[in-house]
């Protein structure tokens, strides 16, 4: 969907750190793109092209899905549900645990936030093994709607991500993938 010429303006944009933050880990440091308003307008209006028509609400995973999300669902004049590490919204709140490589941890939302039936994007900055993403998805259904498409701005294919999602039976987008 994006378009090659945002895809190298991305792709130049974006730095690559080695051994960030532990050994053997190539951190994908986004944070060069806020310093150019047009690359981020523009990434923000490729991602909303993706979900126009096809969502009712945008979700976004804490923290660097917010930094996209929010302007997605502006863009697309929907409203935006935060997804929480445990403990950082105020009552009520549902919860959902999910496992980690070493180790558990658990996100929330508001209850309420999103009604039964909503069509339902839910967008993150990387998606890696997708253990996050999949806990969002639990969340949104426990609460009767439906995660209908998944956003990224970056996908690590080697990590299968994609496989842990399968089976929500949804639209997922990487706009870059390495």
């Amino acid at each position: 969907m994006a378009s090659a010429e945002l895809i190298r303006r991305l792709e130049a944009t974006i730095d690559t750190i080695p051994d960030f933050p532990i050994p053997d880990i190539l951190f994908r440091d986004i944070s060069p793109v806020f310093l150019q308003p047009d690359l981020y307008q523009d990434v923000v209006a490729d991602l909303a092209r993706f979900s126009r028509g096809q969502v009712d609400v945008v979700c976004g995973i804490e923290s660097r899905g917010y930094l996209f999300g929010i302007a997605i669902a502006v863009a697309l004049n929907l409203p935006f549900v935060l997804i929480r590490k445990a403990g950082k919204l105020p009552p009520p709140t549902i919860r959902e645990d999910y496992a980690l490589e070493y180790g558990t941890a658990a996100i929330e939302m508001k209850t309420n936030a999103i009604q039964p039936g909503q069509r339902v994007l839910i967008h993150d900055d990387l998606l890696a093994t997708g253990g996050t993403t999949e806990a969002a998805a639990r969340l949104v259904a426990r609460q009767g709607a439906k995660a209908v498409q998944f956003s990224f701005l970056i996908g690590l294919s080697a990590l299968n991500g994609r496989e842990r999602l399968r089976p929500f039976n949804a639209d997922v987008y990487e706009l870059l993938q390495y």
